[in-house]
C-alpha cells in the first residue's frame, strides 16, 4: 500500500458510512480508484433473494468516484458530489462483495469528471455504471514570483 491509498484509508474510515457499509480501498493513484464492499446480511434489500440494497452500491459508486478525484495528479484538497448518474445494468449476487473502479478522466479547476464500474464475481460483468461530476477544491498556488516557504 502506498502512502497515497494509506491516507485515503484513513479519510475513507472517516466517513461514518462508509465505515459503517464496510468500504475498504483496494487501490487508489493516479486518478484511479477500486473500492470493495463486503456482503453483508444485514445490507439486505430484498430478504426473499438476498440481494444487496441498491443504496450500498450507489454509496460505492459514489465514494470510488471521490477517492479517484482525490488520488489525481494535482491532489484536490475536498471533493464533493455535484452530478451522479448510475445505469443499473442486474442487481448483485448475494453472498458476493461487490467491487467498484473509478477513473477521473478530466478536471478542471474547479470539477472533475469521473466514470465508474461496479461488479461482484466478474468484472466483465457489470452490475452497474456511473458518470458523475464533482466539485473540487484544489490548493492555493502560490503568486507569481513568490516561492513555497
Amino acid at each position: 500500500m502506498t502512502d497515497g491509498t494509506g491516507l485515503l484509508t484513513r479519510m475513507l474510515q472517516g466517513l461514518p458510512h462508509a465505515r459503517a457499509l464496510g468500504l475498504s480501498v483496494v487501490s487508489a493513484g493516479d486518478g484511479v480508484a477500486v473500492l470493495s464492499a463486503p456482503y453483508d446480511p444485514r445490507l439486505v434489500g430484498d430478504p426473499e433473494t438476498g440481494v444487496i440494497h441498491g443504496g450500498v452500491v450507489t454509496t460505492l459508486l459514489d465514494t470510488c468516484c471521490g477517492v479517484a478525484v482525490l488520488s489525481a495528479g494535482n491532489r484536490p484538497l475536498s471533493t464533493a458530489t455535484l452530478d451522479l448518474r448510475i445505469d443499473y445494468m442486474r442487481p448483485a449476487r448475494p453472498g458476493i462483495a461487490v467491487t467498484a473502479r473509478a477513473e477521473c478522466h478530466r478536471m478542471t479547476r474547479s470539477v472533475a469528471f469521473v466514470r465508474a464500474t461496479a461488479w461482484d464475481a466478474d468484472e466483465d460483468d457489470p452490475l452497474a455504471s456511473a458518470a458523475g461530476a464533482f466539485m473540487v477544491e484544489l490548493a492555493a498556488r502560490p503568486a507569481e514570483g513568490e516561492g513555497a516557504a
